[in-house]
């Protein structure tokens, strides 16, 4: 187990990140703040300074400031002298981490997954409609021995990893969509999900298409990404596809903070918006499990796979999969681009 504590495509092509519903309407409504550029920071200060004792971070939709989740005065002490507005909770983050071991050993179904929500100061569980009546049963008695630590909930739909044959980057016979554009060292690639470059070495701007971009790195299942160096000499620029005729530019990445607004753009389902609602959570795809991933309520349709997922100038991840969608209230995963980005040693731009 693994846990811890745009995009445009030579002259003609614009690659852009996953998000809709399975035949849903698109939501367009920021739902909640984005985070300002020091409250990125202070998380992840706040982060690093308390580790373990903190038992995670969350932004405050009313008033769009960092809250820190702590149980000893020695964290709260700490929290506040960094700048962070501080709550006092019951569990700490060892207490979620075992919950969340338990749960690996014993409740480890296809069709769940399960992730930390600071907000509550319990472990959010998700399961698709492919979970049977006695593995729900199994996972509920799981969570019951966990008393209040875990909050067990049916979502529609089954969780998968949104690759369609058919639109954005085309590769072995299927259909994707890239994410950010990145450089080291003055050549240029861009990333996407690791499922997708795990199906093709090469990878066209259309269907049958000349190769624009081969493969030099892939990381599926455990992780969910891989990046693609250009290859057809072109000099991309670093923006995303808003769809109206209009993009935004990526300037700088960051890990999402739950409780926050985010949108995404996507080959299929274009521009949709949501919250983020869990971090560091585990996905139970059928061939195999993803861990360290985040939550949202995002909606997000095949062919959005490896598309991105940002805030304002602010790129945040990787599409990877999700449940489908209910009216405009979706279940997209994603996988942090910063794990991406440190792994690959590239940098937005």
């Amino acid at each position: 187990m693994r846990r811890n504590s745009r995009a445009r495509l030579g002259v003609s092509l614009l690659l852009v990140a996953g998000a809709l519903g399975l035949g849903a309407t698109p939501s367009t409504a920021a739902p909640s703040a984005i985070p300002s550029p020091s409250a990125y920071a202070l998380d992840a200060a706040v982060e690093r300074q308390l580790g373990a004792a903190t038992a995670g971070s969350y932004l405050d939709a009313k008033t769009g400031k960092l809250v820190v989740t702590v149980t000893t005065d020695r964290a709260e002490e700490q929290a506040r002298a960094a700048g962070a507005t501080v709550r006092r909770v019951a569990r700490s983050a060892a207490q979620l981490d075992a919950a969340m071991d338990t749960l690996e050993a014993e409740a480890k179904i296809t069709g769940t997954s399960w992730g930390v929500d600071p907000r509550t100061n319990r472990i959010a569980v998700e399961a698709d409609s492919s979970v049977s009546a006695r593995d729900m049963a199994r996972l509920e008695a799981v969570a019951e021995r966990l008393g209040g630590a875990v909050d067990v909930q049916r979502v529609p739909g089954v969780f998968h990893r949104e690759v369609l044959g058919g639109g954005a980057i085309y590769g072995g016979g299927s259909r994707c969509s890239a994410a950010f554009n990145v450089t080291k060292g003055g050549a240029r690639y861009f990333v996407t999900a690791g499922h997708c470059t795990n199906i093709s070495a090469n990878w066209s701007a259309s269907s049958g298409g000349p190769v624009v971009g081969v493969r030099e790195g892939t990381s599926f299942p455990t992780n969910d990404y891989g990046i693609v160096r250009y290859t057809d000499g072109s000099s991309p620029a670093g923006n995303v596809d808003l769809y109206n005729g209009s993009t935004q530019d990526i300037s700088s990445a960051a890990n999402a903070v739950v409780g926050q607004a985010i949108k995404k753009s996507g080959s299929t389902t274009k521009v949709t918006s949501g919250t983020v609602t869990a971090v560091n959570v585990t996905v139970n795809y059928g061939d195999g499990p993803v861990y360290n991933m985040v939550r949202t309520t995002a909606c997000s349709a095949g062919g959005d796979s490896g598309g991105a997922h940002f805030a304002g100038s602010v790129a945040l991840g990787i599409h990877s999969g999700s449940s489908g969608c209910s009216g405009t209230s979706g279940s997209a995963i994603h996988q942090p681009v910063t794990e991406a980005l440190s792994a690959y040693g590239v940098t937005v731009y």
